[in-house]
């Protein structure tokens, strides 16, 4: 405990005095997010912000982490390092898409074979236990590459990256150390002291945002987290304390927001028969907005869900997979309904308004 309260508070440290450093030099060099198009905000902001994350988080681990864990993890900061650059890169100049998902490809890889951080069945789903070797592997790929570019898509309002980034990372971090996997605890609160640090730039009226640096980086580490709970939760002596019964909907409602969201903006796309990367005005936190929440309103609302599917998922995980899975899906499914026809009533309580408005004249 003593190394995974070092690395938080050594990462939220680096970061919170790197962050006003990393405002000053991009602010100097005008290298600045313009507003306009679909993005929300008002004036020219530096969007790098990832850089002073990824410093914190690395030299944290670098002088905490003990030896031996130093030597397993390598990969792991390689593959981390391969998203950090890619994603500054592309804060700077634009890359096609096709260099950010070989750059993705290439990190998922890396911690598939040389780290064994994989899907090795459904885990239960299905009735389906073990999975042949080639399936689990592009499971796995797969699942690495959606969790990283849907974390990517909500980085779009003040706080709201940030806040989702912490809330998993205290899950999966204190789940953990619960269960003795110590350097993976000490990774995820290395990442929340970080990710504390930089909300007070993010938070509204945001100095700064993490950017592509900071959001692929961050994305990529929770879905290697994540798989790596999944995984070694089901495998766990029946008799182990902490061993939870459904562990894939319990990831799943830690990091439902990213993944929901995306999940209901594509499928929006293509009913309306556009392109599900065609950006577009249609997540979640724009919806909120759009009813009259302001970046801090939007982002606690978000926030206060995300918590209560987690509560919902731990209290009800004796169910199993099987059944939570749905059931989360469907209560998400039934909070979106709610939500975009509270967005109807509100558009046609306005045109009413309007109408009103020329008859009076």
């Amino acid at each position: 405990m003593p190394q995974t309260l070092a690395s938080l508070i050594t990462s939220f440290i680096l970061t919170f005095l790197l962050t006003p450093l990393v405002i000053g030099f991009f602010k100097k060099k005008n290298i600045m997010d313009k507003p306009g198009g679909r993005k929300i905000h008002s004036g020219d902001t530096p969007s790098m912000g990832g850089i002073a994350i990824f410093l914190g988080v690395i030299i944290a681990l670098l002088i905490w982490m003990p030896l031996p864990g130093l030597q397993r993890f390598k990969f792991f900061y390689g593959a981390m390092g391969i998203m950090f650059i890619v994603g500054l890169r592309d804060d700077l100049v634009p890359v096609r898409p096709t260099v950010k998902l070989a750059a993705q490809l290439l990190s998922s890889c890396m911690v598939i074979f040389l780290m064994d951080i994989k899907l090795n069945s459904l885990y239960g789903m299905f009735t389906i236990e073990e999975l042949p070797y080639l399936i689990s592997f592009f499971l796995s790929l797969f699942t690495l590459i959606v969790i990283t570019n849907s974390y990517n898509l909500i980085d779009g309002l003040d706080g709201l990256a940030s806040s989702i980034g912490i809330i998993a990372f205290f899950f999966f971090g204190i789940y953990f150390f619960l269960v003795g996997q110590t350097y993976y605890s000490m990774v995820c609160f290395a990442f929340i002291g970080a990710l504390i640090a930089f909300l007070n730039f993010n938070w509204e009226p945001s100095r700064i945002f993490m950017g592509d640096t900071g959001a692929l980086l961050i994305g990529f580490a929770l879905a290697v987290v994540s798989i790596k709970f999944i995984d070694y939760n089901h495998y766990l002596p029946e008799e182990t304390p902490f061993k939870l019964t459904s562990s894939v909907a319990v990831a799943i409602s830690v990091i439902i927001i990213p993944l929901f969201d995306t999940l209901r903006v594509f499928i929006s796309r293509a009913m309306k028969k556009k392109s599900p990367f065609s950006p577009d005005k249609t997540h979640l936190h724009h919806i909120l907005m759009r009813l009259g929440f302001s970046h801090s309103g939007t982002t606690l609302i978000m926030i206060a869900t995300n918590i209560a599917i987690i509560c919902v998922a731990l209290a009800l995980d004796f169910l199993g997979d099987n059944i939570l899975v749905p059931l989360i899906i469907g209560l998400c499914i039934l909070l979106s309904l709610m939500l975009d026809e509270i967005l109807r009533a509100n558009i046609r309580r306005k045109k009413k308004a309007i109408s009103k408005s020329f008859r009076r004249d």
